[in-house]
């Protein structure tokens, strides 16, 4: 490349929002949109005193015009991000050394697939990687990572060294299906039986409201919300989003998603949240006030199957975790993320660690593809 230089944002206001959004490649991705990353940080959500302090790379040539950029952040622990490295900061721990901070190029709290580094040619993204790594140098951080890689960012990231894990998701891919029946009709006749009764008792004396742009009001984000804390507090103890984040992406993202409310008499008593991106429907969180058989898997899977149908879209990711899924539609996919630990030691044990469990995932997604619900052979 020809002279450049890499600026760390402290907040994403400080670049406008069409410079920002003008970075990410062709399509629509909710999630690294100027708006979603803005109402996390403004929100509090995403900040120094949640441990995911923004530290963004904005990319410019000599005459100012941007040329790439990155979501990053300093981060103080682990949690929200989906590729679990706890054992690698113990082991160095265990050896004398610090493995916090860090550098995380990631979406808080959001494991979805998507573009990381923000540049439209090969030389932009080497670039952002390589200020990464040396921001991770002068501040004597332990190290940078990227996760939930597309091919072309993790096939740039593999070239200048950076170590390469896999792990894997259950996603459902839409292949031309006109309608829910019409993936009904490609399951093994006891596995369609099997989700047919699932539905029907979980729709049993309910009603599901699907609410989308100009539908959705401030009552139905109180009633997620309320669903929202519900899940917190029974899994991790403390939530990861406010309410605010959910009242700015109200106001300015409303397009882009898909809120599922289940009403039981009138009362609501679950709800699901969706985004609408170009590549997928992405689901993210869900939570519920009473308990339903099977009302999880009708808002969270079945009715995102359904909806991803009716928009179009090439697949529906659901999240992370969760081998249930593969019963009801979903199937396994690899994931992708790339490490640089700065430490010689941890970086020999971790890259040695990963070629065996690249193996391991490969090897177990090859395995659960055998037990999908599908008829054999052509459909």
């Amino acid at each position: 490349m020809s002279e450049y230089s890499a600026r760390i944002l402290t907040q994403i206001s400080d670049i406008d929002e069409a410079q920002w959004d003008g970075l990410i490649p062709d399509g629509k991705h909710p999630f690294l949109s100027w708006r979603f990353l803005n109402a996390l940080e403004e929100s509090g959500s995403a900040s120094a005193e949640t441990g995911w302090a923004p530290r963004h790379i904005w990319l410019t040539d000599e005459s100012g015009q941007a040329l790439g950029a990155a979501p990053l952040y300093a981060k103080m622990h682990s949690q929200g991000e989906y590729v679990f490295d706890h054992g690698w900061a113990d082991a160095l721990q265990r050896a004398g050394g610090q493995y916090y901070p860090k550098l995380q190029c990631s979406v808080p709290f959001t494991p979805a697939t998507g573009p990381r580094l923000l540049g439209a040619t090969k030389d932009a993204k080497i670039a952002l990687a390589s200020a990464m790594v040396q921001a991770a140098s002068e501040w004597s951080m332990s190290g940078v990572h990227l996760t939930f890689l597309k091919d072309n960012d993790r096939a740039v990231l593999k070239d200048i060294g950076f170590l390469a894990r896999e792990d894997r998701q259950f996603h459902f891919i839409n292949r031309g299906y006109e309608s829910f029946d019409d993936f009904l009709a490609t399951l093994t006749s006891k596995k369609r039986k099997a989700i047919k009764r699932e539905r029907r008792i979980a729709q049993d004396g309910i009603t599901i409201h699907p609410l989308s742009g100009g539908d959705l009001k401030p009552e139905h984000w109180d009633i997620f919300y309320q669903c929202y804390l519900d899940t917190g507090a029974r899994k991790w103890g403390r939530p990861y989003l406010n309410r605010e984040f959910f009242a700015r992406i109200h106001e300015t993202m409303s397009e882009d998603i898909l809120l599922m409310i289940a009403y039981e008499a009138g009362t609501p008593i679950a709800a699901a949240l969706n985004f609408i991106g170009s590549e997928a429907l992405y689901g993210r969180n869900w939570g519920c006030l009473a308990h339903k058989p099977f009302l999880h898997f009708e808002l969270c899977y079945y009715q995102a199957i359904a909806a991803g149908i009716k928009l179009g879209l090439p697949k529906v990711e659901a999240g992370a975790q969760g081998e249930h899924k593969l019963a009801r539609g979903y199937e396994p996919v690899t994931t992708h993320s790339a490490h640089y630990l700065s430490h010689p030691g941890l970086r020999d044990a971790v890259e040695s660690y990963l070629t065996q469990e690249r193996r391991a995932v490969e090897h177990e997604i090859k395995i659960l593809g055998q037990h999908t619900p599908f008829r054999k052979g052509p459909t």
